[in-house]
C-alpha cells in the first residue's frame, strides 16, 4: 500500500481501528452481572462460580446461611444472548453437624451446571441456589425468588423446617432466661452489698463505657446508684417480657 507522507497519521488511525474493532465486538457478547446465593437446605453453605472457558471469569465467596440468602457480589459475565449448553462451574461448599471432637465437617463439591434459557431474552442477575436436596442449580433472572415472574423451579425464599425453628427457639430461650438471670443477679447484689455492687459497675464502666460515668463522682455517688437501679430494673422487665413472647410463641 502506497501511503504519502501527510496521510501516514490517518492511515495509522484506519489500522489501529481495523484491529481494535474485533475485540470491542467480542466485549459486547457478554454482560456482567451480580451474584447471589440462596440456601433453601439447614445446612450453611458457600460458593465459588467459575466459567469453564475462561477461569479468569468467576466470582461469589460469600457464606449463605441455613435457609437464608446471602448478599449482592460482583460479578460474572453472561453471554448477552442465551444459547444451548452454557455451562458454569460452581464449587460448592457446605458444613454439616459438629463431629466428635467439636469441628464442623466440610463438606466440598463441584457441579457443572447449565444456565437456563433467559427467562426475557436478555441475562439477568446470576442466582446459585442450593435445593432442599442439597443440588446446585442456576437461575438468570432481575427478578427475586417471591416475584411472580420468577423463572426457577423452586419458588418463594427459603422457609426453615419445623426442626429447625424449634432448634433456634430453643437458643433464644436459653439466652433470654440467662439475661433475666443476670439482671436479677444484680439487682440482688446491689440490694444486699450495695458498695461492692457499685464498684464492680464503675470498674467494669469505667473500662468499656466512660461516657456513662459523666456526672458522677464515684462509685458512692447516690445518683450513679439509682442510674444502675433504673437500668437493671428495666432490663430484668424487658428481658421477661421478651422471654414471655418467646414461650407463647413456641414453633
Amino acid at each position: 500500500m502506497n501511503i504519502q507522507p501527510g496521510n501516514f497519521a490517518q492511515a495509522r488511525i484506519r489500522i489501529a481501528v481495523f484491529l481494535i474493532a474485533p475485540m470491542l465486538v467480542a466485549c459486547s457478547e457478554s454482560v456482567p452481572v451480580s451474584i447471589h446465593g440462596v440456601n433453601y437446605t439447614v445446612d450453611p453453605f458457600s460458593y465459588v462460580v467459575t466459567d469453564p472457558n475462561d477461569p479468569k471469569n468467576t466470582g461469589g465467596g460469600e457464606l449463605v446461611e441455613s435457609y437464608a440468602a446471602g448478599g449482592t457480589m460482583c460479578c460474572y459475565e453472561l453471554p448477552r444472548k442465551w444459547r444451548p449448553a452454557i455451562k458454569v462451574s460452581v464449587r460448592s461448599t457446605h458444613w454439616l453437624g459438629k463431629s466428635h471432637d467439636d469441628s464442623l465437617r466440610e463438606v466440598v463439591s463441584t457441579h457443572l451446571v447449565d444456565v437456563p434459557k433467559y427467562a426475557d431474552g436478555s441475562p439477568g442477575e446470576l442466582w446459585v441456589l442450593r435445593a432442599a436436596n442439597g443440588s446446585i442449580d442456576l437461575v438468570s433472572s432481575d427478578f427475586q425468588p417471591d416475584h411472580p415472574k420468577w423463572p426457577g423451579r423452586v419458588k418463594g425464599w427459603p422457609v426453615p423446617s419445623l426442626a429447625y425453628q424449634r432448634e433456634r427457639w430453643d437458643l433464644y430461650i436459653k439466652h433470654e432466661v440467662d439475661n433475666v438471670e443476670t439482671f436479677e443477679a444484680l439487682l440482688k447484689e446491689l440490694n444486699e452489698s450495695p458498695n461492692t455492687a457499685a464498684q464492680d459497675a464503675w470498674n467494669t464502666d469505667a473500662l468499656h463505657d466512660k461516657k456513662s460515668l459523666v456526672g458522677f463522682i464515684g462509685p458512692g455517688d447516690e445518683g450513679y446508684r439509682k442510674k444502675l437501679r433504673i437500668e437493671y430494673e428495666t432490663g430484668l422487665m424487658r428481658t421477661r417480657s421478651e422471654l414471655k413472647r418467646l414461650r407463647e410463641g413456641k414453633p
